[in-house]
């Protein structure tokens, strides 16, 4: 009679003693060697199954197989992020971990995560001090504020900040700007979730600031949130508030004016060619009381948000018991003084990787297009446009150049992602194409070896 039974892998105690004579004396704890071993076992019986082999692996094959998964578990490589090559134009992509840090930012995080760093001590007095002044003391002298507060994103900046409004308080925000910043995260939800009562006012594609009096004068809102639009953009029949009339109207009524940029920015984006991204300090000057904005994105830090304004309404949002929930820890703020230190000393747009490719000119992205279309077989130089991305700028562009490559560009694409190093590009008309305004200069090479490898499995 013939057995109808199937294949089946080793125990795990037996898998188990062939491991041990491989790892001797540098085994890690049973619990792992044993997770290992049953999750090789999972697999094999998976591969029986699916490719109805009629013999499992020889049972030192799966000992060398438990061993690796061991290696890997410790090395973490896993679990290690795929470094990428971004190719696309999109100068901060959400997608591709948004903005490189500068150098100076990297060492510093380095530095703060390996050593002991004076993080809540007063060196003077050797007592308990306020937690890294430094970033704050930074992001002061940069917007001209009285005070600031470095927070883990801007969400939770605007959360904090509404909340000045007091509980169960109104909050008036123009129907234009009641937008979605991200994440399924609404204005709306940010003003509810902070305690307070959303006021609208205005309507959706025409606020003036007078709209804002009827609400303030009567008592109905103690609080005026700004949001910026920086990620969509209105046309035609539209019309703002200006700044200063809306900062006057509502201090005559003993309201705080609170202006959220979102991605932010310290250097004047009209210089490069781009629409003029609204700075803190032009918002502070205007009468804003408090202003919040991203620290990556356009300022080209780690992800943080930056509250800056009046020190007493600071030193109230620093009292918040959520503001403890929303601090960053100390390798983010020791990244963001080394990058606002880069920005005191004039040096963005050398050394902070957003603003080098914002300044980046077309005649040096043409020659460096160029010399890599000359290593890489049937390629051209193509005239593209670049985007800043990540929230800001909407509908601005750059004038960039690329190198377009021939062949099928879905199996192109697919393959030059799943090399090494990874390349993502953009697909245009039909052709892959890899903006050179994205890549760092440095792995132009890099790039040539990768395309060439690309190109050499869809041939």
């Amino acid at each position: 009679m013939v057995s109808t039974s199937r294949p089946r892998p080793p125990s795990v105690e037996r898998l188990l003693a062939a491991v041990a004579p491989l790892l001797g004396d540098s085994a890690p704890d049973r619990d792992a060697v044993v997770a290992a071993a049953r999750a090789v076992i999972a697999d094999e019986r998976a591969g029986l199954v699916e490719n109805a082999r009629s013999q499992p692996r020889q049972l030192a094959d799966l000992a060398e197989a438990v061993v690796a998964r061991l290696h890997e578990a410790a090395t973490g490589s896993s679990a290690a992020p795929v470094s990428v090559i971004n190719a696309t134009g999109v100068i901060v992509h959400t997608n591709l971990g948004r903005a490189s840090w500068p150098r100076e930012a990297i060492e510093a995080a380095r530095a703060a995560a390996a050593e002991p760093l004076l993080l809540e001590l007063d060196r003077q007095t050797g007592r308990r001090g306020t937690r890294y002044r430094a970033a704050e003391e930074l992001l002061v002298e940069l917007t001209r504020a009285e005070d600031a507060l470095v927070t883990n994103n801007n969400a939770a900046a605007v959360a904090l900040a509404v909340a000045l409004a007091g509980r169960g308080r109104g909050v008036a925000v123009s129907r234009g700007e009641l937008v979605e910043i991200g994440g399924e995260v609404r204005i709306p939800d940010i003003v509810r979730r902070a305690g307070a009562r959303l006021v609208e006012v205005g309507t959706t594609n025409r606020t003036r600031a007078a709209d804002f009096g009827g609400p303030l004068e009567s008592g109905q809102a103690s609080l005026v949130l700004r949001v910026h639009r920086s990620n969509f953009r209105q046309e035609g029949f539209t019309e703002d508030p200006d700044p200063v009339e809306v900062a006057r109207i509502a201090h005559e009524h003993g309201a705080v004016v609170v202006d959220d940029l979102g991605s932010g920015a310290l250097l004047d984006t009209s210089r490069f060619g781009l629409a003029h991204e609204p700075l803190p300090r032009e918002r502070l000057a205007a009468g804003a009381d408090v202003v919040t904005f991203s620290g990556d994105k356009l300022v080209g830090g780690p992800q943080a948000g930056f509250i800056v304004g009046r020190s007493d309404l600071v030193a109230r949002i620093r009292r918040d018991p959520l503001a403890r929930a929303m601090r960053p820890d100390k390798v983010t703020l020791a990244a963001v003084a080394a990058t606002l230190v880069v920005y005191r000393g004039g040096r963005a747009t050398s050394a902070i990787p957003v603003w080098r490719m914002i300044a980046a000119t077309p005649s040096t992205l043409r020659e460096r297009a160029a010399a890599i279309a000359r290593d890489v077989p049937g390629a051209r130089v193509a005239a593209i446009e670049s985007t800043v991305g990540g929230g800001s700028l909407p509908g601005e562009t750059l004038p960039s150049f690329g190198v377009a490559l021939d062949g099928h560009a879905e199996r192109v694409a697919a393959a030059l992602r799943r090399g090494t190093p990874c390349v993502v590009g953009r697909i245009v008309e039909g052709f892959v194409v890899l903006d050179v305004r994205t890549i760092e200069p440095d792995r132009d090479g890099d790039v040539v070896a990768a395309v060439r490898a690309a190109l050499a499995t869809v041939a």
